[in-house]
């Protein structure tokens, strides 16, 4: 079986790069790395327990990064140092300068896992991968805002173009403020194919007309628990088309999901993923999607 290739965002999930969160969380000091009141180390490591564990059940294979205390409490948002192609993996460069040194991390974990790398982002340009959406395989979304600037755009444009993928930039607004983060994945899930859960008063509007003009059906999450969430209501992790993970106590998208034939699993996430501003999407770097 081939190691590695993803350009989509909710076919079937066989191989996924994940880091366990230890001492570096343990030790984070919350308001150096942005986390919120609701903030407890070991119940968010007791919660990716929970949440690997559903990943593991689905039949995923994880290749794991170990948390050894070397102080990044965000890498196990595997989802933002890396991008996957069919060709080979982008190390990208982190527009948050607490998690800098991230992308070696990947470096390191795809030369282990025999996963060529296609190109970096350099200073500079920045890019995460939680800004990233593939619309259809050749077509890259990438969204302009606090975390990816336009030199980095310009740059991922030119490692894919001679693989075939257009990338097309998208302006992000502040919403919450430079500390904060608003990616484009903030703003969209994608569920299966052309099936995507949006928050439309954040996404940006030639984003969300070319996505109909393309024959997308867009769930329009509930903005009462998107406020309530700080946005982690939409981050939702398909694992196959349509079957899908969410961060749990948010029943009214959940059931918007489930009316548009979703199968829908949960789990607790206020420590991990409400506090520390990333959900089940983030946790993962998908490695191998077909």
């Amino acid at each position: 079986m081939t190691a590695y290739g993803s350009q989509a965002m909710s076919t079937p999930l066989l191989r996924v790069l994940m880091r366990r969160p230890g001492d570096s969380l343990r030790k984070a000091n919350s308001a150096e790395w942005h986390y919120g009141p609701g903030f407890d180390a070991e119940k968010a490591i007791r919660q990716h327990a929970q949440f690997s564990g559903l990943i593991e059940r689905s039949g995923v294979e994880i290749i794991w990064m170990e948390d050894d205390g070397d102080g990044l409490a965000d890498s196990m948002f595997t989802h933002d140092p890396s991008l996957m192609t069919d060709h080979g993996a982008v190390l990208l460069r982190m527009g948050k300068t607490l998690r800098a040194s991230e992308p070696d991390l990947h470096e390191k974990a795809y030369a282990a896992a025999g996963v060529p790398v296609l190109g970096r982002i350099t200073a500079p340009g920045t890019v995460e991968g939680g800004d990233c959406v593939w619309v259809d395989r050749y077509t890259l979304a990438i969204g302009r805002g606090v975390r990816t600037n336009q030199a980095g755009i310009d740059q991922l444009s030119a490692i894919l173009k001679p693989i075939g993928v257009t990338v097309l930039g998208f302006d992000l607004p502040l919403w919450q403020g430079v500390e904060a983060c608003l990616h484009l994945m903030s703003v969209i899930s994608p569920l299966a194919e052309k099936l995507a859960l949006v928050h439309a008063p954040l996404m940006p509007a030639a984003l969300y007309m070319m996505l109909r003009e393309r024959g997308y059906t867009l769930i329009h999450g509930s903005e009462k628990e998107f406020h309530e969430s700080f946005g982690l209501n939409l981050n939702v992790l398909p694992t196959s088309p349509g079957h899908v993970i969410m961060v749990d106590g948010f029943p009214i998208t959940k059931e918007l999901m489930e009316a548009h034939g979703c199968v829908v699993e949960t789990f607790e996430g206020d420590a991990l993923c409400i506090a520390c501003e990333g959900g089940p999407t983030c946790l993962t770097r998908p490695v191998l999607r077909r």
